[in-house]
């Protein structure tokens, strides 16, 4: 165990749900989706607060940011309803990333709606995405430059709401240019622009599109979700990965994260934040301490868990 028994973490990233309970098609739904991590039947069993903390043991987290889980698209107040149930009874999650489709007919309602809540920080809604690099078409429907998906997130700002962003690098020419067009507005991108081509000539566009991303300021970066399909999470492939996004964005603007229990699929919660905590080794300790806590806590406002109210 690198990381010290004492040091605070605040997950910036990270889901809870109950599919006996609650419908989330991609766990619920046969035949499972084709999915970044292949096989993903171990998670889709319940996971609540008392079943994090036993995976985070001994990591000392302090705080959490839950994320839409891809719950039943027609109800997503539903589901931020539930989530700040959870919140009430266990004292996890302390923000919410919740789900709103900007380009439905409603997405301006929806997005009221979920400001509404106390814990909602942020929403989500990935946006249409090329399969591959040279597949991008600019202008797809559903995708950044769609006038009707822009209409959605013009809604944002009115209400005082983040976006975290979840597209393939390849798509991070349309988020820069949505974050110029909307400079009042915050964007988080997950799990680091989802660096999973390794190969020399995949990690070089990786690199030139987080750089170009990098340069609007209203852009945050979360450091989550880098595991590599069928293989353990090792500091020898990620460090780097984790090492060069701090260099491009800054460590100001980056958060690490655990993206359980998805990430449960390539190594256990211990060993991604001892490797996020080796790969940081030689920076100060208050970059250190922002890269684990601090620039999560300013940017998603997040308050201090109450404690549990049950264990059950």
């Amino acid at each position: 165990m690198h990381l010290p028994p004492d040091f605070p973490v605040l997950d910036a990233h990270q889901h809870f749900w109950d599919p006996g309970v609650n419908h989330h098609p991609w766990l619920c739904d046969e035949p499972m989706i084709p999915f970044r991590y292949g096989d993903y039947s171990a998670i889709r069993r319940r996971f609540l607060p008392p079943d994090y903390l036993a995976a985070a043991a001994p990591v000392r987290v302090v705080a959490t940011v839950y994320v839409e889980t891809e719950w039943n698209p027609s109800d997503p107040l539903g589901e931020t309803r539930y989530i700040h149930e959870v919140a009430e009874r266990y004292g996890y999650p302390n923000a919410v990333v919740a789900q709103a489709w900007l380009d439905r007919p409603d997405a301006a309602e929806v997005l009221a709606g979920q400001a509404a809540f106390p814990l909602v920080r942020s929403v989500r809604h990935k946006p249409a995405a090329a399969a591959t690099p040279d597949a991008v078409v600019r202008g797809r429907p559903g995708g950044m430059d769609d006038p009707r998906w822009r209409a959605g997130f013009a809604e944002l700002d009115r209400h005082g709401l983040m976006f975290d962003l979840q597209c393939p690098w390849w798509e991070l020419e349309a988020a820069a240019d949505l974050a110029a067009d909307f400079p009042d507005t915050t964007i988080v991108l997950n799990h680091a622009g989802l660096p999973s081509d390794r190969s020399a000539e995949g990690l070089a566009g990786w690199r030139r599109a987080m750089a170009r991303l990098a340069e609007r300021p209203n852009v945050a970066l979360k450091i989550s979700g880098i595991g590599l399909p069928g293989r353990p999470w090792t500091l020898a492939e990620n460090g780097p990965v984790i090492r060069e996004a701090i260099t491009l964005f800054g460590w100001q603007r980056c958060m690490f994260a655990s993206n359980f229990p998805v990430d449960s699929l390539v190594g256990s919660f211990a060993t991604i934040f001892d490797g996020f905590y080796a790969a940081s080794e030689g920076y100060p300790e208050v970059v250190r301490r922002a890269l684990f806590h601090d620039t999560a806590a300013r940017i998603y406002r997040t308050t201090a868990p109450v404690g549990a109210k049950t264990t059950a």
